[in-house]
């Protein structure tokens, strides 16, 4: 199961490489300025940027373990865009 969000952010590179540093303490994670995967336990986040926004991806084998990644995603990606005033996320099935 996927389920993906794209928002819109001209600080979408910065971000997604804050959230790979971040969990990069802890979990197997590879990026660079455009692209990232973080290995969780239970999901896969797939992050891409581009000069206009961010676009995240989570991949696992139940709605819960969707939903988790979903909520663990955008609770930091807020932590982290505290400055900007982020629309709601409308997370769509992939």
């Amino acid at each position: 199961m996927k389920s993906t969000v794209s928002v819109e952010t001209p600080k979408a590179s910065g971000y997604l490489q804050q959230l790979a540093k971040h969990f990069g303490h802890k979990r197997p994670v590879t990026f660079d300025a455009a692209s990232g995967r973080i290995e969780f336990d239970g999901f896969t986040a797939d992050l891409a940027a581009d000069s206009a926004a961010l676009t995240m991806t989570v991949t696992a084998d139940t709605t819960d373990q969707v939903a988790r990644g979903q909520d663990v995603l955008w609770r930091h990606l807020e932590r982290f865009a505290f400055r900007e005033d982020l629309a709601a996320p409308e997370w769509h099935a992939a």
